[in-house]
């Protein structure tokens, strides 16, 4: 019987996990389980999940990020794309870890039914590379405006390869700071702790 999830831990930042369903198709099209709680906790991700986030963006290159939570309300996400594709980022944003501000992308689209865990103390962000594409996630805590934070997109210190130069922003993304600039409170710890 074949697994219904693969788990891949990423090259850069390992505790970011790439987690691909198996599909089931026939002649009438496909189905796969978006998430089986305790398979995902035998890997590591074993949280509960107050809040599911969708969002629709109409024009390629539409840009969303980076954002975060602060504590008490830090977020971790499972992403996915259930219409075209996104280049999706987390960056490391937890203070004292040994990849503070590191960065890693993958792709996400309708075709590869992928998922991205995004634990938390990562701020995360995307960019569409199609029209009409529609992003979902889980969230570890619930949306808090007090708590919620944004870095900006083109940070130097981060230098973010982002696959289109003209990206199409909120005015609230646009003029978010740099991470040396923000109000973080994310703090990494050596794991065991």
């Amino acid at each position: 019987m074949q697994m219904p999830f693969s788990f891949r831990s990423l090259n850069k930042l390992k505790e970011l996990t790439l987690i691909e369903p198996a599909l089931s198709q026939d002649e009438r099209g496909w189905f796969h389980e978006g998430y089986r709680r305790s398979d995902f906790a035998e890997h590591g991700i074993d949280y509960d999940f107050p809040q599911d986030n969708r969002s629709y963006s109409k024009s390629r290159g539409t840009l969303r990020g980076l954002h975060f939570q602060n504590a008490p309300a830090t977020q971790g996400k499972l992403v996915t794309c259930l219409a075209g594709e996104v280049f999706d980022v987390a960056v490391d944003i937890r203070i004292g870890s040994p990849t503070y501000a590191k960065w890693e992308a993958v792709s996400l689209s309708a075709q590869n039914h992928s998922i991205l865990w995004i634990p938390p103390g990562f701020a995360h962000g995307f960019q569409t590379l199609a029209d009409d594409t529609v992003v979902m996630y889980k969230v570890t805590s619930e949306y808090s405006r007090t708590d919620e934070r944004a870095i900006r997109w083109n940070d130097p210190a981060l230098d973010i390869k982002w696959p289109i130069a003209n990206a199409m922003l909120s005015e609230k993304d646009a003029q978010a700071p740099p991470l040396a600039k923000v109000d973080n409170n994310n703090k990494w710890r050596k794991p065991g702790r």
